[in-house]
């Protein structure tokens, strides 16, 4: 009989605290400073407060968010959000899964792509059911990125912050092998544009 991994989940939650994560909180106010509305969003990690895909649902942004989360509590509080608040709804879905295992055959194109937690949670627990890599995640969701689009990373998080940081060499392949040229750095937001 063969063997099933499990899948890697993660077993925290992410809360909203601006001054140790500020980065949804800077996304919103990176797409306000560009005028993004009527815009397909893609958001790598969800956080219990689903702080990107509310917002996104407001009048004067009307972007379609896909998020993802890994986190059992992110996504009970998604189920809970969505039954009480079905005018988000319309505009925001998130689904429960790893990241790693995504299809780009299930995936629109997306004008803003956020890779904020890339290199934080995959695992060897990833490679035992055959996950993408980072570099792989990266290059895929870069593809499902409209020319012109952007991809956003998170200059403070944990995979930044680690001296063996594999994010560094991770988004070195990944400009040089894709079609993208760092645009203008916004606040703790590392900002490219697809050409």
């Amino acid at each position: 009989m063969a063997h099933h991994s499990k899948l890697n989940v993660w077993e925290q939650t992410w809360e909203l605290d601006e001054a140790q994560c500020p980065c949804d909180i800077h996304l919103l106010e990176w797409i306000d400073s560009q005028a993004v509305s009527d815009a397909a969003v893609f958001h790598f990690g969800t956080g219990v407060h689903h702080l990107v895909g509310i917002e996104n649902a407001r009048p004067t942004r009307r972007n379609a968010v896909l998020g993802i989360t890994a986190s059992v509590e992110e996504y009970s509080a998604y189920e809970s959000l969505i039954m009480e608040r079905p005018d988000v709804h319309r505009y925001y879905t998130a689904v429960f899964g790893d990241i790693y295992l995504i299809n780009d055959a299930l995936l629109p194109q997306f004008d803003v792509v956020t890779l904020f937690h890339l290199c934080e949670f995959r695992t060897a627990k990833n490679d035992a059911y055959g996950a993408h890599t980072d570099l792989e995640l990266a290059t895929l969701l870069t593809r499902q990125t409209r020319r012109g689009g952007h991809i956003l990373f998170y200059a403070n998080s944990s995979a930044f912050e680690r001296a063996d940081s594999r994010v560094r060499e991770v988004l070195e392949s990944w400009e040089r092998d894709c079609d993208v040229e760092r645009a203008a750095d916004f606040k703790t937001l590392i900002v490219y544009r697809k050409r």
